[in-house]
């Protein structure tokens, strides 16, 4: 397999896209509902199947988005996203067995994208080698 390829690109590409306009349009000074009520609407425009607040797992858990049953988006707007947050979605992750998940914090001066991408159980925990900046 080749590790070097990335997941779902045209999608995540999509989905960062309107990240960034949302961004734009908003600032960084909204709330994290502002947000997501602005994603939601962006999504319906380009016509990308998703589910909001979508429980997986059995802890009941509740992902920001569930895009195209392949994607999780989880957005954030904190001054910065800590250890726990990857974790968090680490977690969204492996009990919901999707591949990929996307970390937005919408507080920064620029959004960074963060890709994370599900560590099977049978390989390492190393929570600093599952993600990247898109």
């Amino acid at each position: 397999m080749n590790t070097n390829k990335l997941i779902y690109p045209e999608l995540s590409y999509a989905i960062v896209g309107i990240c960034f306009a949302v961004h734009n349009e908003k600032g960084r000074f909204a709330r994290e509902k502002q947000y997501a009520d602005t994603i939601e609407e962006k999504l319906k425009e380009a016509k990308i199947p998703y589910k909001r607040e979508f429980s997986i797992g059995d802890a009941g858990d509740k992902v920001d988005f569930l895009i195209d049953n392949k994607i999780v988006l989880e957005i954030k707007a904190k001054r910065t996203v800590i250890r726990e947050d990857y974790r968090q979605l680490q977690r969204y992750l492996q009990s919901s067995r999707i591949r990929l998940g996307l970390l937005i914090n919408f507080r920064t001066y620029y959004i960074k994208p963060l890709r994370i991408v599900r560590i099977d159980k049978d390989t390492s925990p190393d929570y600093k080698n599952s993600y990247s900046l898109v």
